[in-house]
């Protein structure tokens, strides 16, 4: 949330899927404490968590079977690059071809958290 915080972001709901992770009293109790109203997916209806489902594909299609890597850790150092990419570079069609971090309308100015 702190990340999100220094962009300017105010997190408001978070929707999530019914594993346990989620159900937990840990996690109930974390986004009480920081004012998050926690909402769940239909079970078995993927297509309810949209958004998620289709990051998840183009992280599988773009950084975890898009390149050839010698071993796990490879891929897993290529992680942060390949997200800084999706956020902050990639156009993506659902948002009219623009990176996500372009509609922040933040009080900081976004260069200054751009590496």
């Amino acid at each position: 949330m702190a990340y999100y915080a220094g962009l300017g972001v105010h997190v408001k709901r978070l929707l999530t899927d019914n594993g346990a992770a989620f159900r937990s009293k840990e996690f109930a109790a974390a986004c009480k404490a920081l004012g998050v109203q926690h909402k769940f997916t239909r079970p078995y209806r993927p297509q309810t968590n949209g958004k998620a489902e289709r990051f998840i594909q183009s992280a599988l299609r773009e950084w975890a079977y898009g390149w050839t890597y010698q071993n796990s850790a490879e891929r897993i150092t290529a992680l942060a690059s390949w997200q800084h990419h999706y956020n902050w570079h990639r156009p993506h069609s659902g948002i009219g071809h623009i990176a996500p971090m372009s509609r922040l309308k933040s009080a900081n100015n976004l260069l200054t958290v751009h590496s």
